[in-house]
């Protein structure tokens, strides 16, 4: 489809201006956007080895290794053993809790306001498209060729 040739170059133009908002409402705790993610994942899916959260975001393990040193030294994360003790894993401390809701609706807030004037349907086309996008990225089938 031709009209739609533009739609990754329109996609990644507002990729920036959105994670510099985040960025600046964000550093506020002195977290930024790739600290959030890790606080994201571990509120959403529970205590997690860092095997687990690189896997997810599809990035390296030393660069997660480096989110959460950082972040336990924020107190926001700690770290326990597991039944491996080769690994351990990874969950978020009381404060982590706290600063995790306080975030949560300041984004929440701006999802909205970057959304408003957009009907409704839209957002839900939007929302829904966009995760079968990814899908397809990581199952490589956005790189087959007709």
């Amino acid at each position: 489809m031709e009209e739609l040739e533009g739609f990754f170059r329109r996609f990644l133009s507002l990729y920036r201006p959105l994670v510099t908002n985040l960025n600046d409402l964000l550093a506020p705790y002195q977290l930024s956007y790739s600290l959030w993610q890790v606080l994201f994942y571990l509120k959403n899916e529970g205590p997690s080895t860092l095997v687990d959260i690189s896997n997810y975001y599809n990035v390296e393990k030393p660069t997660i290794t480096r989110r959460v040193h950082r972040l336990e030294e924020l107190q926001l994360v700690r770290q326990i053993p597991s039944k491996d003790r080769r690994e351990k894993i990874t969950q978020l401390t009381a404060l982590g809790e706290e600063i995790y809701q306080t975030c949560r609706k300041k984004i929440t807030d701006l999802e909205n306001s970057v959304m408003e004037g957009i009907a409704k349907e839209e957002q839900e086309v939007a929302f829904h498209i966009l995760p079968k996008i990814q899908h397809n990225i990581r199952n490589g089938e956005g790189n087959k060729s007709e």
